[in-house]
């Protein structure tokens, strides 16, 4: 099975939204998925948060050998360094833990 990195189109007429998702190279354009790994919305204004990723799961597919569709490859150059940031400080963030009542 060849595994591709592609986007997965949803919304409305006028108003698309993107899914990024792993899928088999074989299915079409919004086929049954493996995995969805982030999201694209074009009409949100401010451009860095256009998109949503889940990059360890993104590494682990490009990792196995899928390959990315030529839109993803951009969008992952672009902004795959920003969510592992979000990602290493969300992990490494304090817990809050239980204060003990009396």
């Amino acid at each position: 099975m060849a595994v591709r990195i592609r986007m997965k189109k949803l919304g409305r007429k006028h108003r698309h939204f993107f899914r990024i998702v792993a899928i088999d190279g074989h299915q079409p354009r919004d086929g049954r998925v493996i995995e969805e790994l982030g999201s694209y919305d074009p009409s949100i204004a401010d451009t860095d948060s256009r998109v949503v990723l889940k990059p360890a799961r993104i590494k682990y597919w490009l990792g196995v050998g899928a390959k990315p569709s030529e839109k993803c490859a951009v969008l992952f150059k672009k902004y795959m360094g920003k969510w592992e940031q979000k990602a290493a400080e969300a992990a490494a963030a304090p817990t809050p833990e239980a204060t003990p009542t009396a």
